[in-house]
């Protein structure tokens, strides 16, 4: 049987169904799925120990028209009060990993779920996947991720998604790039961000009043004052500009100025994967310095007496320069003899 037009052509007829809550069995799976077409097979993958739902499926259905409509009629239903999300199962993990036909967006309102992003996207090619990232609490991130079987689809979905209002938001659409690449990019491109943080306002601060400060910089597409258990601020919050330059200038001008008696410091924001490498390497390099800086400038004294102690040894040598340390090594009863 030939795949309906415009449908993905796979020679299968196996979904993957993930987001599936701890309670969701097959015989639930089969009793929704077995009303679009006969069912062959359908697998819960559980952990090897516990027996636990890891949380996704397998369908396997007996023609892959029965497949489609699943795809194209179900996709995002509820199951257990959780939206399953449904793509073709895919026996090659090449497709997955290589990160071809993934695009990233960013800025959502709340109110759009997966659902509403595979909607939105669905005009510009088929959806192997779409996901609304989300915090903890289940509550939304404002960004989401969609997965088209082709890059010219991704392409599309760019050029026609990014800069566009979805819900009234000005939403932004570019390839998805994982975090190495992301770190990479910023360290060939240090001064190329949007993301400002700014601390030490104190607890007068709330995101009305660092909304006007702001906005005298250029557009701003969030923002937020952290705060405590209190519901004051914490003295620190972040703000997004629209645009890099924007974001510099910010920098610029609020580091420094006075706001509320206090001197405000704002620099770039940093993800923590970013902020530790960066503190790593300048960690590393005043390691290297200070390993340069004393090279060859340390001696080894040996034969001393045992009644040489720390002092002795510091007033003995302090004609010949300055000190930085003196140290008798001691055996474990604290008695200098070891003579050196």
């Amino acid at each position: 049987m030939n795949p309906a037009p415009g449908a993905p052509n796979y020679p299968i007829a196996s979904l993957y169904v993930g987001n599936l809550a701890a309670d969701v069995t097959e015989a639930l799976l089969f009793e929704k799925f077995s009303t679009v077409g006969a069912v062959l097979s359908i697998r819960v993958c559980r952990d090897v120990v516990t027996r636990r739902s890891m949380g996704y499926a397998y369908l396997n259905f007996q023609r892959p028209a029965a497949a489609e409509r699943a795809i194209s009629t179900m996709n995002l239903d509820l199951i257990r009060g959780r939206r399953c999300r449904m793509i073709w199962s895919q026996r090659d993990p090449s497709l997955r990993r290589s990160g071809v036909g993934y695009i990233f967006i960013k800025n959502l309102d709340n109110s759009i779920d997966s659902k509403a992003l595979y909607d939105s996207f669905s005009a510009f090619g088929n959806i192997l996947s779409c996901k609304i990232a989300q915090a903890q609490d289940g509550t939304p991130k404002g960004y989401g991720f969609v997965h088209f079987d082709t890059e010219e689809a991704a392409e599309d979905a760019i050029a026609k998604v990014n800069g566009m209002l979805l819900n009234d938001r000005k939403v932004f659409a570019s390839k998805w790039m994982s975090r190495k690449e992301r770190l990479e990019k910023l360290g060939n491109q240090p001064k190329k961000f949007t993301n400002v943080y700014i601390k030490n306002f104190g607890k007068d601060m709330d995101e009305e009043r660092l909304r006007e400060l702001a906005e005298e910089f250029g557009n701003v597409l969030s923002l937020k004052v952290v705060t405590g258990e209190s519901g004051c601020s914490k003295g620190f919050g972040f703000v997004s500009y629209e645009t890099p330059e924007q974001a510099q200038q910010a920098l610029t001008d609020l580091c420094g100025k006075e706001w509320n008696g206090k001197k405000l410091y704002a620099a770039r924001a940093q993800k923590r994967a970013e902020r530790q490498m960066y503190l790593k390497s300048q960690f590393e390099k005043k390691k290297s310095e200070r390993i340069s800086r004393y090279q060859g400038v340390n001696l080894y004294v040996k034969n001393l007496d045992d009644t040489i102690d720390d002092g002795r040894l510091r007033e003995e040598f302090s004609a010949y320069g300055t000190i930085t340390s003196a140290k008798v090594m001691m055996d474990d009863n604290t008695t200098p003899c070891k003579g050196a």
